[in-house]
């Protein structure tokens, strides 16, 4: 899948759609999804275009694979989700049921989650 960079977080990153904003830094944006999935469901993505974890981790200078993933453990510490515990998902192509054509990071929690298949 080819980066589309009028894809909607690449909208989001660069202000022309507004987001419910929970953290920003210089490599990463998370948010609280507009459809939640679990009483706490936020999206965190990298500032860049990459698609896929693939391209991310291939690409991507390695200060923003850190930042990145540290963003998400900040953001879900943030929200108070360490003790009881949470969920990450990254949906990743087609078979991975991927949406939008930017990589993000779902955080889920809130509740005791099910089981994933």
């Amino acid at each position: 899948m080819a980066y589309d960079k009028d894809n909607i977080f690449a909208k989001i990153l660069r202000g022309e759609i507004p987001c419910n904003k929970i953290y920003e830094d210089e490599f990463a944006l998370a948010f609280h999804d507009i459809n939640p999935q679990a009483p706490i469901h936020v999206l965190v993505i990298p500032k860049g275009e990459y698609v896929s974890m693939s391209d991310f981790t291939a690409d991507a200078p390695d200060e923003l694979i850190v930042g990145f993933f540290r963003a998400v453990g900040l953001v879900a510490k943030q929200l108070g989700l360490d003790e009881p515990g949470y969920r990450t998902l990254a949906n990743i192509g087609e078979h991975g049921r991927q949406e939008v054509p930017h990589l993000h990071m779902h955080i889920f929690g809130g509740k005791k989650l099910g089981s994933m298949i």
